[in-house]
């Protein structure tokens, strides 16, 4: 059943978001771009797509409470104004707009506010583009330990020995040769090539070089500022930091409009980014990805289907996506991760030179400072 809302503003709201984030999946890949950093416009993510699909469900909820302001019950744009978000935002952070009725008054935590918070962001921008608009400060998140140096030398001592293994079992707790192969093929890359979730999510058997000499990453076009901070400062004189308090949107922007423009300027001369960088795989990786990718041939091989014929990462098992052998999502994927890291260190618990890997990927990604193949080496190998 198609969702319908309550109030003409949230309905206006809704066909917006549409445009950007359609639900109808026949319309996804002609999307429309959403406003990104630096003033920039990019098309979103599927996980980015949900966050605004749970704000709009949240403003939806907010219309119809009583410390809501109705002045903004007929036109989107009187969402954005200072008074209407900050109403909305304390309702928010109180956890009166949770979907669910019976975590109705649990505060939401930090993480979450600041996901809100940027697709606030994000939504002035569609709603009421180049107007300033009111935004509430959110707490940085404290960010997990790394992995640290001395752990991920030891992981990929015993990488390969792990991936060429056969089953692992220990006190009840099991992991098949097939899920093994998979979980380590996952760290491997995330370890070689810094890949975050979607990034990994989106790799197809055509973003492994020969050999599985290098894999190639397709990187998020939202980060792409971010990630020549140091390129645009060395351009402009100015530190990284200051760089990117320049491009904040929104009140929280820094320094002067001369300075500013002088970074939009610098930005706008750099060339644009590889579309796919090439990141080289170390031996235990090429070791893992090569027993995965046999263990997913008979897997697939088995799939009357074509849904997972090209894409790295499958089901092993079947669920709501379909019979095993079918692509997994960036959800699925995640969940993949979880329940083989927690397996793996049960199994593993107590062995000579083991370090517990964390059940985040975020923070395997944060250890590593991958760099990309040059062009040189790229050519070097033939993929281009």
């Amino acid at each position: 059943m198609r969702k319908t809302h309550s109030a003409p503003s949230v309905r206006q709201l809704a066909r917006v978001v549409d445009r950007v984030a359609p639900r109808d999946p026949d319309r996804w890949d002609e999307r429309a771009p959403a406003p990104a950093a630096a003033g920039l416009r990019a098309q979103v993510s599927r996980e980015r797509a949900r966050q605004l699909w749970m704000v709009v469900g949240m403003f939806d909820r907010a219309v119809g409470c009583e410390a809501f302001p109705p002045s903004a019950l007929l036109e989107a744009r009187r969402l954005f104004t200072r008074p209407v978000m900050m109403a909305f935002w304390e309702l928010a952070a109180a956890g009166e707009l949770r979907a669910r009725a019976e975590d109705v008054g649990k505060p939401l935590p930090d993480a979450t506010l600041r996901i809100v918070r940027d697709v606030l962001g994000i939504l002035a921008g569609l709603v009421v583009p180049g107007k300033r608009v009111w935004l509430p400060v959110v707490d940085r998140v404290e960010l997990k330990e790394t992995v640290p140096a001395r752990d991920r030398a030891a992981l990929y001592r015993g990488l390969a020995d792990l991936a060429a293994a056969g089953p692992l079992a220990r006190d009840g707790v099991g992991m098949s040769v097939e899920g093994r192969a998979r979980l380590l093929a996952m760290v491997g890359i995330v370890l070689d090539a810094g890949t975050r979730l979607g990034e990994l999510a989106a790799l197809r058997l055509g973003d492994l070089a020969p050999g599985l000499a290098a894999v190639g990453v397709r990187r998020r076009p939202q980060r792409a500022v971010g990630v020549r901070a140091e390129e645009i400062g060395a351009l402009t004189g100015l530190h990284p930091g200051t760089v990117l308090g320049l491009l904040q949107e929104g009140p929280y922007r820094r320094g002067s409009e001369v300075m500013r423009q002088r970074v939009l300027e610098a930005v706008a001369s750099l060339e644009p980014l590889p579309e796919v960088e090439w990141y080289p795989l170390r031996e235990g990786t090429r070791v893992a990805v090569r027993q995965w990718l046999e263990a997913r041939e008979r897997v697939v091989g088995a799939l009357p289907l074509e849904g997972g014929r090209s894409a790295l990462w499958v089901t092993l098992h079947a669920s709501t996506a379909g019979p095993p052998g079918v692509t997994l999502r960036p959800d699925g994927l995640m969940s993949a991760y979880v329940k083989g890291v927690t397996a793996l260190n049960m199994v593993m618990a107590g062995r000579y030179g083991w370090s517990p890997l964390p059940t985040r990927m975020e923070q395997l990604r944060r250890a590593v400072e991958a760099v990309p193949l040059s062009q040189e080496a790229v050519e070097g190998l033939g993929l281009e």
